[in-house]
């Protein structure tokens, strides 16, 4: 009888051992399902996606502006800046879609005596004549052959007017392709040129602030404060080159 009464018992213990795992294979079966969804949508918002189709303008349009762009042209599958402005204001592109945290990349190259930049979370607003007065800006110029002498906050690289670049920036000679990356993520900065990281910041932070407040940037109450806005490529009266932009969001 005893035998019997643990046999009886170790059998409902199998049973209910059984359907605890069938329970917990059922589960595991939903849990990863969510997970599949979860890593789809994942790659679906980190998926790269290029700016600039090679052939055309498709996807940007001047600043402010509706219409046709006359002073953009695209040349051997450049997008090209061809410096009809003339000035920092007035031939800007900017990207039709917005964006907040992204991966930005791009080859360009300039004219000698060049100078052009690009710019990140630009508001569209007839109240602003140019996007640099929201947008901070990775700075693209002719380091040695500009007019003038530059400060370290105006060379290749920089985040323009706020922070400089380290002693890793070596842009390559006028009329060669240079690469560049701009990281945003969550405030987080880092400005890449040709496989090097050059600069890196926290957006919105007491050294950010203090750097704003005291410089070029202290009449511009909205420079760097959207946290969402249109990529920009700056007409700044000289012929620049653009191609392979390529955006990934984060």
């Amino acid at each position: 009888m005893k035998i019997l009464k643990i046999t009886g018992i170790l059998l409902i213990g199998t049973c209910i051992l059984s359907c605890n795992n069938s329970g917990t294979t059922e589960s595991a079966s939903g849990d990863s399902t969510k997970t599949d969804t979860a890593n789809k949508m994942m790659t679906s918002t980190n998926t790269e996606v290029s700016l600039f189709d090679g052939k055309s303008l498709s996807g940007w349009h001047g600043y402010n502006k509706t219409g046709e762009v006359k002073n953009w042209e695209i040349e051997d599958g450049a997008l090209v800046c061809l410096g009809a402005s003339k000035g920092d204001a007035g031939g800007d592109i900017v990207s039709d879609k917005e964006y907040g945290n992204f991966e930005l990349t791009w080859d360009w190259k300039m004219s000698k005596g060049g100078n052009s930049g690009v710019m990140y979370h630009v508001v569209e607003n007839p109240k602003y004549k140019a996007p640099y007065e929201t947008g901070p800006e990775y700075q693209m110029i002719d380091d040695n052959g500009w007019e003038t002498k530059l400060e370290d906050w105006q060379k290749t690289g920089a985040d323009y007017a706020m922070t400089v670049p380290n002693n890793k920036t070596k842009v390559k000679p006028i009329g060669e392709w240079n690469s560049s990356k701009i990281v945003f993520n969550n405030g987080h900065v880092e400005h890449w040129l040709n496989g090097e990281k050059i600069v890196e910041f926290q957006a919105g932070n007491h050294e950010w602030n203090d750097a704003k407040a005291k410089g070029k940037w202290k009449d511009y109450p909205d420079y760097g404060v959207a946290t969402k806005g249109r990529i920009a490529l700056q007409d700044h009266g000289h012929k620049v080159y653009f191609k392979n932009i390529i955006i990934r969001e984060l």
